[in-house]
């Protein structure tokens, strides 16, 4: 991570988790240590925006749900906790605050994530068994790279302008464009 860890000592999940409750700035958890989130652009809101409003009409009257910034993904292999940009779930989850089970996650890379977020990030996502696809939508131009889970491994597709993106997880084809609308007026 980019970021300093504000804390000296470690934090149990317990600890994290409360203070996060009451917590003016969000943070993110890896192995104890806590990192703070910084804002975003305007183009990365409303790419997320985006995203999540064409995730969540689709998905409406399922048993998935869209989540976005606030919600986190927990990650038990890499004892972490991440904030995705947007998160589709299927799970009746105990916790209101996290899931556990996410198909599809979403992060709009930033000039300061873009390399934790294609890197380790990726990787920790990467071992949720429920995980099958994770997405890279870039802010500077029309590109989007989805990972999907094949088998026991990794593929990436890059999609560019005037391209169709699959999302097998959700069953659901995006126009590239609608990713990128309102952006470049």
């Amino acid at each position: 991570m980019n970021q300093p860890a504000l804390a000296q000592t470690l934090l149990s999940h317990e600890d994290y988790l409360a203070m996060e409750l009451t917590s003016q700035v969000k943070h993110e958890y890896v192995a104890g240590n806590i990192y703070a989130m910084t804002g975003t652009s305007d183009i990365h809101n409303i790419i997320s925006l985006n995203i999540a409003s064409i995730l969540r009409n689709h998905l409406k009257g399922s048993p998935c749900r869209v989540f976005m910034a606030d919600v986190k993904v927990k990650l038990d292999q890499s004892d972490a906790y991440y904030y995705p940009d947007v998160m589709v779930s299927c799970e009746k989850s105990p916790n209101p605050y996290f899931r556990e089970q996410p198909s599809l996650i979403v992060e709009v890379l930033s000039p300061t994530t873009a390399k934790f977020d294609a890197g380790d990030k990726r990787r920790d996502y990467q071992s949720l068994p429920s995980l099958q696809e994770y997405v890279l939508a870039a802010t500077d131009c029309m590109d989007v790279r989805v990972w999907r889970r094949e088998e026991s491994d990794w593929k990436v597709t890059i999609y560019t302008d005037g391209m169709m993106i699959p999302l097998s997880s959700v069953g659901l084809e995006i126009p590239i464009e609608q990713i990128y609308e309102d952006i470049w007026v």
